[in-house]
């Protein structure tokens, strides 16, 4: 069934469309980490091949099908084949799994954004207990912004067993995240066309105005630095190159069917392969923009953090011992602590307990992602800036705007293939379509507003989409290649771009890709078969930190639910496709 009408204006709006839903929180916030973790800007040589490898090939393949089949991604492989109808419906599912989560993002970032403008931020300093007396001692063992990311905005439980009651204030925020959704999608995919120059462009500007001020602040230079010195023992790791595989391949979003519904709009004649190129090259190179970004905050923050430590080892050391003031520096303390440790033994040691080893390069080696970094670290950096409370709307809004563009992909990607039904888009507008997927998704979502929320999100985060999409993608591949056949592809890819695909495409597509996703899906397996029994970060409020828990037997199974619920599509599909077909033939014979 083709479209009426494309819904694009220009390619150009298509373009934007896509960066918008490429470019994510993962650019924000997994790539600096993922660099952090595995070897600074030695990570950056795997990143590139993978992207080569992998990342544009899998990309134009997706784009390409899309536009081919001009509908979305149950009716574009059920048109390559009958039996591949399972592929549409299995990203439809993980979709709507991620949509289901992904949202409560953009929830929390309206609650961090409306509390943006209190003078002093609620962040920036512990509150006093009930006595007045003295500050939380849960917030005291802890910091200020995570008492406030735990306490204040989580309410989280000490464990995923103890769901708790919805925080109504979240709750009101996700109705708000929905709302803002839906308005951007009223009459289906078609409005997204409107919004995405806003969620595309707006995340930029606020990146450079971030880039600027990050670069003049105190520190920013140990961040780059330890970001660009490459660590080329880490390129002997395996986990680094499977890593660099996984962030192309997710931060791409490939699999969800977004990328399918997004192109089935296109003009027939639109040239799929130069838009495959230019979005990839923009989503890795935004990656890498916005590590240069972090990672001159993350400098200014852990200068910060290792100048403090030292004030309070000397402010210390200065008053235990009576030495006069200003003899005691950074660039002298190392030599006084071992003198004192010689002339004061006795005192030293009964003192020792309370003196701090700091160190800038600890500082800089901790590692934090996901929302440890977009709602921790970026707070603790932004509560010591000038103008904090300018820099944290902004900041906020910047992490909106990114959720929001990804969310447009979410939607289109369950949207469209609603809205290829000829018995629901005749029964049902689009606006009451777009609304019954926002409505069910909100009100799923409130169990992410619970006080246990937080952990059915990482579970929803680790688990929903990472082993289904690389079947997906892997089937989709294989269907292209083997089923739909390599050559009727590249006739068709001559069709729509005036060219026929070079020797590179079709050697990724029919051997490199595939065979580097079996990989990926094997790491996966053998990963979690060494790892035992899952676990998770639990919440401890007695002690002010984050402890290992095993997860219960109930959150396992949801776990083992959403990952079926997803995979088992592709097969059950092509069953049910098969006893159709004979049950039709059976009947056919019977009748003559």
């Amino acid at each position: 069934m083709e479209k009426s009408r494309p819904l694009w204006d220009n390619p150009f709006q298509f373009v934007f469309a896509c960066i918008s839903y490429a470019v994510g929180l993962g650019n924000v916030w997994r790539f600096p980490y993922l660099c952090q973790m595995y070897g600074g800007g030695g990570f950056l040589v795997p990143y590139l091949i993978m992207l080569v490898v992998e990342g544009m090939p899998l990309l134009y393949l997706e784009l390409a099908v899309g536009q081919r089949m001009r509908q979305g991604s149950i009716g574009a492989w059920k048109a390559i084949s009958p039996y591949l109808c399972g592929v549409g419906i299995a990203s439809v599912v993980v979709s709507f799994f991620l949509s289901m989560y992904y949202n409560v993002i953009n929830t929390w970032a309206f609650w961090y954004l409306f509390h943006s403008f209190q003078d002093p931020l609620p962040w920036a300093h512990c509150p006093l207990n009930i006595n007045r007396t003295s500050y939380v001692e849960e917030c005291e063992k802890a910091s200020s912004t995570q008492y406030f990311w735990y306490r204040k905005t989580l309410n989280i439980s000490p464990s995923i067993e103890e769901s708790g009651s919805i925080q109504w204030e979240l709750a009101i925020c996700l109705i708000l995240a929905w709302l803002v959704v839906y308005l951007c999608i009223l009459r289906g995919t078609e409005s997204t066309g409107k919004v995405v120059y806003v969620t595309a462009i707006s995340p930029y500007v606020v990146l450079i105005i971030y880039l600027i001020r990050g670069l003049t602040l105190h520190g920013a230079a140990n961040g780059l630095k330890y970001m660009f010195t490459p660590k080329l023992e880490q390129l002997a790791n395996p986990k680094t190159w499977i890593n660099a595989a996984t962030q192309i391949f997710f931060s791409l979003g490939l699999g969800f069917g977004s990328l399918i519904a997004f192109a089935s709009y296109n003009e027939p004649d639109n040239n799929c392969e130069r838009h495959a190129i230019i979005v990839s090259l923009i989503n890795s190179g935004t990656s890498i923009f916005a590590s240069v970004v972090t990672f001159s905050i993350y400098g200014f923050k852990a200068t910060y953090n290792y100048e403090n430590c030292m004030s309070k080892v000397i402010l210390l050391l200065t008053n235990a011992f009576e030495l006069e003031e200003g003899s005691l520096t950074s660039a002298n303390l190392e030599e006084m602590k071992s003198y004192l440790a010689f002339a004061h033994p006795s005192d030293y040691t009964e003192l020792s307990p309370q003196i701090r080893n700091c160190s800038l390069e600890a500082e800089l080696d901790t590692a934090v992602q996901g929302t440890g970094l977009a709602f921790i670290v970026y707070s603790e950096a932004i509560k010591n800036m000038e103008v904090s409370q300018l820099y944290s709307v902004l900041y906020f809004t910047m992490l909106l705007m990114l959720g929001i563009g990804s969310m447009l992909g979410n939607t289109a990607a369950i949207l469209t293939p609603l809205t290829d039904s000829k018995f629901i888009s005749t029964h049902l507008s689009k606006e009451v379509i777009s609304a019954g997927v926002c409505f069910v998704n909100c009100i799923i979502g409130f169990v992410f507003t619970l006080e246990a929320g937080s952990y059915w999100f990482d579970i929803f985060n680790d688990y929903a989409a990472t082993l289904s999409l690389l079947l997906i993608v892997l089937v989709e591949t294989l269907a292209v290649c083997y089923v739909y056949g390599l050559r009727r592809f590249e006739e068709d890819l001559h069709v729509m771009t005036g060219h026929k695909p070079s020797w590179y495409w079709k050697i990724m597509w029919a051997f490199v890709s595939p065979v580097l996703i079996v990989s990926l899906f094997i790491f996966y397996i053998s990963d979690y078969i060494s790892t035992g029994t899952l676990k998770y970060q639990a919440w401890d409020p007695t002690e002010g930190q984050l402890v290992t828990k095993n997860y219960p037997s109930s959150a396992l199974a949801v776990i083992g639910l959403l990952v079926a619920a997803s995979t088992l599509c592709i097969p059950l599909a092509a069953l049910v496709t098969l006893i159709v077909n004979r049950t039709k033939r059976g009947n056919a014979s019977t009748a003559a």
